[in-house]
């Protein structure tokens, strides 16, 4: 379990061991989650010299919503510490970070994956595929370590449609076992859907749009969250026990509370906290 523990922390931000990339290298547009447009490979107004948000306190009072709602998965520290062995974007030549702006992203893809396979492998009920996730992993990491020119080059969407058969099999397996299981809604449009108390036990939300849905009071256990829009879901003393795939960023995007129940793989936002005060 510790290790599991650690692993898990190694796939989430560690700003402290990052260059501040996801402030620089991803663009931002003007709209309810950003307050100014900004372009991919310019420094946002609020990142200081130190490679810290001027304003990180104040995030959300400020309009910078998507700021935070985002993980990069360890995609920052490993970049910054491992890709290019602590070199700064600040200090370097405009060829050095064009390269680490253009390798970030990639590497953010790697490692979600990375979060998605270690959970995998985490359930029980997805034996009979652990070794071709191991595989997979393995073949993960190795891509992770690879030079700015080789990441660059490399074919990230082949890999996650790889990754993708796999994941969709693991999910199977693990909502096998879930009594009266639901029919699939993969990529469904419930935008707004009024789901309140609903039975989704076991079902699979792959891709759905669940923007500004009522999901107050539903069983969501055992439930196949992976890539769901929950921007603004109502989760409130809904229970995700078990969810499969969700993550931090899909947490912290979603309105819920303390009768709110969660997986042990994510933590509880702390601005459900505040929202109650």
């Amino acid at each position: 379990m510790p290790e599991q523990i650690s692993e898990r922390a190694r796939l989430s931000g560690d700003c402290a061991r990052c260059f501040g990339l996801c402030c620089v290298a991803l663009p931002f547009t003007a709209s309810a989650d950003f307050a100014v447009d900004k372009p991919a490979g310019k420094p946002c107004g609020n990142l200081g010299g130190d490679h810290r948000c001027g304003i990180h306190a104040e995030l959300r009072q400020k309009g910078f919503n998507g700021c935070t709602v985002y993980d990069c998965f360890g995609a920052g520290q490993q970049v910054s510490q491992v890709t290019f062995g602590g070199q700064d974007w600040r200090t370097g030549s405009p060829e050095r970070a064009r390269r680490m702006f253009e390798t970030f992203p990639v590497v953010r893809q790697l490692h979600e994956l990375l979060r998605y396979l270690t959970e995998a492998l985490e359930l029980p009920a997805a034996r009979p595929v652990h070794a071709e996730l191991g595989r997979l992993l393995e073949d993960t990491e190795e891509l992770t370590r690879g030079t700015p020119e080789e990441l660059a080059a490399l074919d990230v969407a082949a890999h996650r449609e790889k990754a993708n058969v796999l994941l969709l099999r693991t999910s199977e397996l693990a909502r096998a076992g879930v009594r009266g299981r639901k029919k699939d809604r993969r990529g469904a449009d419930l935008v707004g859907a009024r789901l309140r108390n609903a039975d989704l036990r076991g079902a699979s939300l792959r891709g759905a749009y669940l923007i500004a849905a009522d999901l107050t009071g539903a069983d969501l256990r055992d439930t196949d969250l992976i890539g769901a829009d929950l921007r603004d879901t109502d989760l409130t003393d809904a229970d995700l026990t078990g969810a499969i795939f969700l993550t931090q960023p899909q947490v912290a995007a979603a309105r819920g509370g303390a009768g709110t129940r969660l997986p042990a793989s994510v933590t509880r936002p702390v601005h459900w906290t505040a929202a109650a005060l």
